[in-house]
């Protein structure tokens, strides 16, 4: 039972130690890193920084990425339909106008409640 399992262990093993030593020996050679004032600031095209690095960044923002991943899905929903409109047949073309029906109606409804305004 030991030979079929033995080089699956070795593997494990292998995979285990192997990031270790090499953790361990970069910190090793590496040079030894002292904090200071100038080191630890925010770096801003060599200007100093005016206020906190870590600002908090509306929802809009937010929208418009959620918006960009739902167009960047229909893309790649769009590709294989695309494939399969070589054999034209109406359901298909129904399908595709469904799915894209219902997210521009969704971008309508996101437009007509102001959530683009600032865009």
């Amino acid at each position: 039972m030991l030979n079929l399992y033995g080089p699956v262990l070795i593997f494990f093993a292998l995979a285990a130690v192997f990031p270790l030593a090499t953790l361990g020996l970069a910190k090793l050679v590496r040079p030894k890193f002292t904090p200071t004032p100038d080191k630890v600031m925010p770096y801003e095209c060599g200007i100093t920084p005016e206020s906190d690095a870590r600002g908090r960044y509306t929802v809009r923002f937010y929208i418009i990425a959620i918006l960009f991943v739902i167009f960047d899905v229909e893309t790649i929903f769009l590709f294989p339909w695309a494939v399969l409109f070589r054999t034209p047949e109406l359901f298909y073309l129904v399908e595709m106008l469904v799915f894209l029906g219902i997210l521009i109606v969704g971008y309508i409804w996101l437009w007509r409640r102001g959530a683009l305004d600032w865009v």
